[in-house]
């Protein structure tokens, strides 16, 4: 496969040698984290798509290089949708004004990076 071409379902196999994770420890990580659940297609294979795949590696860097327990890093990634939940809201708040100049700092940080 071409490195730069991305296709939409990866299979666990294929997830599994992207990551280096077994395909039995993905399908135990889908029982233990609600928001891990590719989708299956018709023959049953599960289905992972690139979000998935960033979930599985998030979760593998918090077991395996921040050595949280499973349980640990469930309550990390709530905590973490939990705090993108309320960005959003208080985005979503924001009169458009302040949007508006909220873009264009940010634009203009960028071009001097």
């Amino acid at each position: 496969m071409a490195s730069g071409i991305r296709k939409l379902y990866y299979s666990i196999r294929e997830v599994s040698e992207m990551t280096g994770l077994k395909p039995h420890v993905l399908r135990y990580w889908e029982s233990e984290f609600p928001d891990l659940q590719p989708k299956k297609n018709r023959a049953g294979n599960r289905a992972y798509t690139e979000p998935d795949i960033e979930l599985v590696r998030r979760i593998q860097h918090l077991v395996h290089e921040e050595k949280y327990t499973l349980e640990g890093a469930r309550q990390v990634l709530e905590r973490d949708a939990e705090g993108e939940a309320v960005t959003r809201e208080a985005l979503a708040e924001l009169p458009r004004e302040s949007l508006e100049d909220l873009r264009a700092f940010l634009a203009d940080v960028l071009r001097r990076l």
